[in-house]
């Protein structure tokens, strides 16, 4: 990826963008220069595709129209040549080959085509993320799931002949995985992993079997293969596991390493449970990439972040992160520890289980069997000369106790609880049995979060509503004079007029008065009056917010918030 590229010189003339900000990002190993500089430039595909078309004079077009199968001659599709510089051929004319680029400034792949096939090469702009789906479609033999009929039929009548472990790290492009119930399975993963779902769902049913993919919090069904796959599909999810292929009567663990190419590999956390009809799987994406998006993209309000980046500056003290499962809480205190991340710190954090792999991060798998509880590795952890702390969730006094221990004693310790406000969290505590004036001098933060569809940019529309209602939803009459509410259409970019989640945060810092009505045994209702005359948002507060602000729906903020 050359980051000195004309594209990026020319974009920090006009001022989009500085060289400064490129260079920061570039660590993050993004797939293109395009997709770099719309993150950091805050622009849309679209809007990169219009400018260097502007720029440099170069013809722009819609590639997600293009018929792949009135590609060049084969001769002319380079794979090799096509993936390393994410450009693609899509017609010739004379001695002339048109190649689909987002880069038009990239002149070493231009030459290095040239030089491969004989032809002059004249560039075409197009979107970066379109470009990338099109040469995603020609070369990956697992771009979908849909299996043709003699696909099928020899699908179920061929033993996938699983009985033989293999290697932990799975390989989706291995030739000799090639029995059709492998095959139909790979296919099913990385559809998963292009549709940007979070989990799938392995359901048996007595006449039906359903595959489902949850994609930004919302389950859809994807699959309904032949109910008598049952046991061939569990068979092989446990082996890719490593679990115990003969033990059907008790739920199961394991963890997959797919290995998507050379370089890139994908884990998936597995869990099995029998049911009246065979064993529902549920797998879930651990992708480590999350906690290295930084907390500007996580949707904190600025006030809300500067909050979490003033807690997590302090030596000690307790930040506590609470929602649901499945609210975003561990990308919370992964970007967390990610900031706090250097040599000059020892962290160590107790998980069950470990999602997310950070280098220079202790971290420890929580194992009931080998007596590794929570409360037991931060009994070693405080042996162990730390600085910061985090323990996956605080779930019986034990725990709680010792965490605030710790706290209290210098070091800077982060968890989760399962609670639906901030201010129900201190109440939480003390209802465990942590002494009141233990909770007021320990814990310094707490915030509540909920992850909410993103509107989707291409095919959102404004939605007409009348005053009375929105009053009734929870705006004021001062945003009422510059407010437009919009509601999710659908196009070919997103699922259901939503592309993409984020974040809708609570973040209450314990001052004086808040720490005054915990000490005197306060409820959370006194704490959550207190707390918003001091200015703290509340949940439904801030995806009002992010309503008005044109991220999401009034629709999706009342889903997740529970009105």
């Amino acid at each position: 990826m050359n980051i000195n590229s004309p594209l990026v010189r020319r974009l920090s003339a006009l001022g989009l963008l500085s060289p400064d900000q490129i260079s920061s990002q570039a660590k993050n190993q993004y797939g293109s220069i395009a997709e770099m500089i719309c993150n950091v430039a805050k622009i849309s595909p679209e809007q990169l595709q219009q400018k260097a078309s502007h720029i440099f004079h170069v013809s722009q077009y819609d590639i997600s129209t293009f018929d792949l199968s009135m590609l060049p001659e084969q001769g002319m599709l380079n794979e090799k040549l096509i993936k390393k510089h994410k450009l693609l051929p899509i017609g010739a004319k004379g001695k002339t080959l048109f190649i689909a680029t987002a880069d038009p400034t990239d002149f070493s792949a231009f030459e290095d085509y040239e030089f491969n096939t004989g032809m002059q090469t004249e560039a075409v702009i197009v979107r970066y993320d379109h470009l990338e789906k099109a040469i995603d479609g020609l070369f990956d033999s697992t771009s979908g799931l849909g299996l043709t009929d003699n696909d099928m039929e020899e699908l179920e009548g061929v033993d996938s002949g699983d009985g033989n472990k293999k290697d932990l790290a799975t390989d989706v492009n291995s030739k000799e995985d090639d029995a059709p119930i492998i095959v139909y399975i790979n296919k099913i993963l990385m559809d998963a992993i292009k549709r940007g779902a979070s989990d799938l769902h392995f359901e048996p049913y007595e006449k039906r079997y359903r595959i489902r993919f949850r994609v930004d919090g919302v389950l859809h069904e994807i699959a309904s293969p032949p109910v008598n796959l049952e046991s061939r599909i569990a068979a092989r999810i446990k082996v890719m596991s490593h679990m115990d292929l003969a033990e059907k009567r008790k739920p199961q663990d394991g963890r997959i390493k797919l290995k998507i190419n050379a370089k890139k590999s994908i884990d998936f956390r597995v869990s099995t449970l029998p049911t009246l009809w065979g064993e529902k799987i549920v797998m879930r994406i651990l992708d480590s990439s999350s906690a290295m998006l930084g907390i500007d993209v996580l949707g904190y309000e600025p006030e809300q972040k500067q909050l979490y980046l003033d807690a997590l500056a302090q030596p000690q003290g307790m930040i506590l992160v609470t929602g649901p499962t499945g609210s975003g809480k561990t990308v919370s205190l992964y970007t967390g520890l990610n900031i706090l991340n250097t040599t000059e710190r020892n962290i160590s954090t107790a998980e069950d289980p470990v999602e997310i792999n950070l280098e220079g991060i202790n971290q420890v798998q929580i194992s009931a069997k080998s007596d590794m509880t929570f409360a037991n590795a931060l009994r070693a952890f405080l042996r162990q000369d730390p600085d910061i702390v985090m323990v996956g969730e605080i779930r019986d006094l034990e725990t709680a106790e010792i965490s605030i221990k710790a706290a209290q004693t210098g070091h800077l310790v982060l968890s989760t609880l399962h609670t639906n406000s901030a201010p129900e969290t201190l109440t939480r505590l003390m209802n465990m049995g942590v002494p009141s004036y233990n909770i007021a001098s320990s814990v310094s933060l707490i915030i509540a979060q909920r992850l909410a569809r993103r509107l989707c940019k291409h095919c959102k529309e404004p939605e007409q509503l009348p005053q009375e209602e929105l009053l009734k939803q929870g705006f004021t009459h001062e945003q009422l004079s510059d407010l437009t509410v919009y509601k999710p259409v659908g196009c070919d970019d997103c699922t259901e007029g939503y592309k993409g989640r984020v974040g809708i945060y609570e973040v209450m810092p314990i001052t004086p008065k808040i720490a005054e009505i915990i000490m005197r045994g306060g409820n959370s209702l006194e704490i959550a009056e207190v707390a918003a005359q001091e200015g703290v948002n509340n949940l439904r507060k801030s995806g009002l917010q992010k309503v008005a602000q044109g991220v999401t729906s009034l629709v999706e903020v009342n889903r997740v918030t529970n009105m």
